[in-house]
């Protein structure tokens, strides 16, 4: 018995003392512990390596970006962006990211900016007029009628010296009789005193001179003098070969002194006045071969010399005429016909140039995409010089060697553009107007016509209008957040039994660019929710 109760008390005694230890010790672990945890992670987690800041970003998706925090209109804090924290945004404030799947899609082409010469030919529509230099009138010096017609049409052709048309005067019959009588007397006074033959001498020189002076030809007054018989006609003779442009003599008309009887125009020769556009006279230069097409003789490339710019515009074209001579063999231009007319401009050497299908004009600024990587672009502005057919001259902006989209530049920039609009105006981009404070998010509208639904509660009805001011929950199909805005109903009878307050789960549609219409209304019990935002709450949670 005694054996068996110290075997007991052994037993316990043993028990209190592990009982002992175990709280000593796990005293004494515990104080270890909170000393040695911290060390131990320390040893096993490597230090984080900081992130280095690029910007902070429109939380709104605008491409607006800001070097320090700052706040948006409505509020909302700009994110911050590290290295390499989101490959969805773009490697700079100033470029444009578009995935490579849309880039492939798009059919985006680029091509290199290179130096090269620009050979450009200015095009300009023109006609065919005849060298005024070679247009001679016919007009009798005196008083007369005329007595007989050799060219009695007009466009006849005519060679030099061709007769034309005969006339009387009495001034030139008076005129030749005096000039006969007076060289006689000269003849017959050859032996006389020195005073009289000077006298008659003199005389006969001024009935010639008359004479002359009146176009009488040399030949006809060598025949008068040696004849002494005055000629009743007098006939007048083509100056130059060439086609009688206008004809106004008729037989038997009386004319008077310097009236134009005949018009003959030498066609060897002509001019081609092109119409220049402002914009590209001030490269053209005198002395510049030019190559001249007419419609009615396609086969054929005539070849002249640019020897004239009028110092004239034409306020109504904003053209500048521009003489074009070259020459005229077999008369195959005619006066008055239509001409293309190709004129070279001089160049200024090798220069820095892009293909025309790179430049995206604005009409206040010129812009193209520079590639910067695989689906990043940057627009750059540029000042533009000299253009050929297919290609412009950069004076800024671009240098030799850069990639510049050439295809698709459009689309990227519309695409980029999109992406602020839809971002930046939100619902005032679908026709609403959020209440002030509340969040407009961004995202890609639907397609028009497509159905969405909302639960919300009315703030407002306005029959007489036929909206209704809904302030409604979050529209997943639309990427839209709870928010206030005006719809329109399809027709009066959904606004029947509706009040301000009630809760109601409607279904809309866009029928119009920004016209939102509710196709039907269900009104919802007043317990449950309408998906609305507490109040109080803030509207930019989720953002």
């Amino acid at each position: 018995m005694n054996k068996g109760a110290g075997l007991g008390i052994g037993v316990i005694a043993l028990a209190i003392a592990a009982g002992g230890g175990y709280w000593l010790g796990g005293k004494g672990g515990t104080s270890h512990g909170e000393t040695a945890a911290p060390m131990a992670a320390a040893s096993t987690e490597p230090a984080k390596k900081e992130k280095k800041l690029l910007y902070y970003r429109n939380p709104m998706g605008l491409p607006d970006t800001s070097p320090v925090p700052k706040k948006d209109p409505m509020g909302m804090d700009y994110i911050a962006v590290y290295e390499g924290e989101d490959d969805d945004e773009p490697a700079a404030a100033n470029q444009i990211k578009i995935s490579t799947e849309k880039v492939q899609k798009l059919g985006v082409r680029t091509e290199v900016a290179q130096l090269r010469v620009l050979d450009k030919v200015v095009r300009a529509a023109g006609r065919i007029e005849p060298d005024e230099r070679r247009i001679y009138a016919i007009s009798p010096k005196f008083e007369g009628y005329v007595e007989r017609l050799h060219v009695n049409v007009t466009g006849q052709p005519v060679s030099k010296g061709q007769p034309l048309f005969e006339v009387y005067s009495p001034e030139l019959v008076s005129a030749q009789r005096e000039y006969a009588i007076a060289a006689q007397g000269v003849e017959s006074l050859k032996e006389a005193g020195g005073q009289a033959r000077d006298g008659m001498k003199q005389l006969a020189d001024s009935s010639l001179l008359r004479l002359k002076n009146w176009d009488i030809s040399e030949e006809q007054v060598k025949a008068l003098a040696k004849s002494g018989e005055a000629r009743r006609t007098l006939t007048f003779r083509s100056p130059v070969s060439g086609i009688v442009t206008e004809k106004k003599a008729l037989q038997g008309m009386r004319f008077m002194p310097g009236e134009a009887l005949y018009q003959v125009a030498d066609l060897s020769a002509v001019w081609v006045v092109a119409d220049v556009f402002e914009q590209d006279i001030g490269q053209v230069r005198t002395g510049a071969k030019a190559k001249v097409r007419i419609n009615a003789y396609p086969d054929k490339t005539f070849e002249g010399t640019i020897s004239y710019v009028y110092p004239t515009l034409n306020t109504q074209t904003r053209t500048v005429p521009v003489r074009v001579e070259l020459a005229n063999p077999g008369l195959l231009l005619k006066p008055s016909m239509f001409a293309q007319v190709e004129l070279p401009v001089g160049t200024k050497g090798q220069v820095v140039t892009v293909p025309t299908s790179a430049v995206i004009d604005s009409g206040a600024r010129q812009i193209v995409l520079i590639q910067q990587g695989e689906g990043r672009f940057e627009p750059r502005e540029i000042k533009l010089g000299g253009r050929s057919d297919n290609h412009v001259e950069v004076l800024e902006g671009v240098k030799d060697g850069e990639q510049v989209v050439v295809a698709a530049n459009f689309l990227i920039d519309a695409e980029s553009n999109l992406k602020a609009a839809v971002g930046g105006f939100g619902h005032a981009a679908h026709g609403a107007a959020p209440k002030e404070g509340q969040a407009v998010a961004p995202g890609q509208p639907a397609a028009k016509g497509a159905s969405h639904q909302a639960e919300g509660t009315v703030d407002g009805v306005d029959a007489a209008a036929g909206t209704i001011s809904l302030n409604h929950g979050p529209v997943a199909s639309l990427k839209w957040p709870a928010m206030t805005m005006e719809f329109k109903a399809a027709n009066a009878s959904l606004l029947q039994g509706i009040k301000p307050g009630a809760k109601v789960a409607v279904e809309f549609v866009e029928r119009q660019p920004g016209e939102w219409v509710i196709t039907a209304v269900k009104p919802l019990p007043a317990n449950q929710g309408a998906g609305t935002p507490a109040a109080g709450a803030n509207p930019h949670a989720g953002h």
